[in-house]
């Protein structure tokens, strides 16, 4: 069977969009079903060989980086869908393109991955007619789900199917022995956050996370705030720790590579990250998978990931509660094991079981 994967970006960004879609080309790689699959990614300018096409699929993906051009994007995507069966939409705005190459070829089935975000943006009549010629909409949480049904009522809800994301096994260290026990937390211990530091993106609530540390400072002298990622937004940021006279006990690492990222989670006591627009969440995920607790909000997809024995949820907006549930998350003796074992719901494996289930 030949297949086509549409992505905005596959390696051009670090973002979650691109890491799931990436996962979502081994599945497709590992899938005997398939003898070609048509990778087209919109604003890649080059696609890496050991990034797309490993020793052992070399002739099966055919992968095409056109530079941002829409116009080359869409001659691609109706050139390659003429033969195939089945085209993997990996984001909303993409969609209409897929939706014109089934009236090319009518026996194409279309499935879009719906990451949440986008659905919160104004969906207009293109969108719509799109929406309307899909075979499946995999939504990556039930709050995804959701939302897409309240902006979109006329979707039959037998289309929408909650296909969760998965984390890369590649980005996890392998389990360390569990540390003994402490009342309270050790020199060098630290607090993580990993986001994209965008103006655009203010819900992430890295601010609020900078005002709550001030209080986890005065009660935990000796615990750091790491902030990992870069973007515009990032001198804002500097000068809010600058104005809680913080500026020793927050580092700001920029963004980093994946075999940092890795040691950055390895070595965090807490994870924290309150955001209120998550549509899944992958972050926390990855961190669970080191084993480490994770506060956030109970705001999007966020609930459906933290339970009681894998971190702590505070109200969203509510910097206060926010300070007390990340106290109480550094000073509880958790087990890492269990943080694990909840990750492992969202491995690739799992997901492989899912997506093959989902067509």
């Amino acid at each position: 069977m030949k297949a086509l994967l549409l992505c905005p970006e596959l390696f051009a960004s670090e973002g979650g969009i691109p890491r799931i879609l990436r996962l979502y080309l081994r599945a497709m790689i590992e899938d005997a079903s398939y003898r070609q699959i048509s990778l087209i990614v919109l604003n890649d300018h080059r696609l890496p060989a050991e990034g797309t096409t490993p020793d052992e699929s070399t002739k099966l993906v055919k992968p095409f980086a056109v530079g941002g051009s829409r116009l080359r994007f869409a001659l691609r995507t109706l050139h390659e869908s003429r033969a195939a069966r089945r085209l993997i939409c990996g984001h909303l705005h993409l969609l209409p393109v897929a939706r014109l190459a089934r009236l090319l070829n009518p026996r194409l089935d279309i499935y879009l991955v719906a990451h949440g975000i986008e659905i919160d943006r104004p969906i207009g009549f293109l969108l719509r007619w799109a929406l309307q010629g899909t075979t499946r909409i995999w939504c990556v949480s039930a709050d995804t789900r959701a939302r897409l049904q309240s902006r979109q009522p006329d979707l039959p809800v037998s289309r929408l199917l909650v296909l969760p994301n998965a984390f890369d096994p590649r980005l996890i260290l392998p389990a360390t022995p569990p540390e003994a026990a402490r009342e309270e937390p050790a020199a060098g211990a630290f607090i993580l956050t990993v986001s994209r530091l965008d103006r655009r993106e203010t819900y992430k609530g890295i601010d609020q996370l900078i005002a709550a540390f001030a209080t986890v400072h005065r009660s935990e002298p000796r615990v750091r705030l790491r902030i990992v990622g870069g973007g515009d937004d990032l001198e804002r940021l500097r000068a809010l720790v600058r104005e809680q006279q913080l500026d020793a006990w927050v580092d700001f690492t920029g963004t980093v590579d994946d075999a940092q990222l890795k040691k950055e989670f390895a070595s965090c006591r807490v994870f924290a990250l309150p955001s209120t627009r998550e549509g899944f969440g992958l972050v926390f995920i990855e961190a669970m998978a080191h084993g480490k607790p994770c506060v956030g909000v109970r705001a999007g997809a966020v609930p459906e990931l933290i339970n009681e024995d894998s971190g702590k949820l505070a109200p969203p907006n509510d910097v206060p509660k926010l300070a007390a549930v990340l106290l109480e998350a550094l000073r509880q003796d958790w087990d890492h094991d269990t943080i694990r074992a909840h990750a492992a719901h969202y491995s690739f494996g799992r997901f492989q079981q899912r997506l093959a289930a989902a067509y």
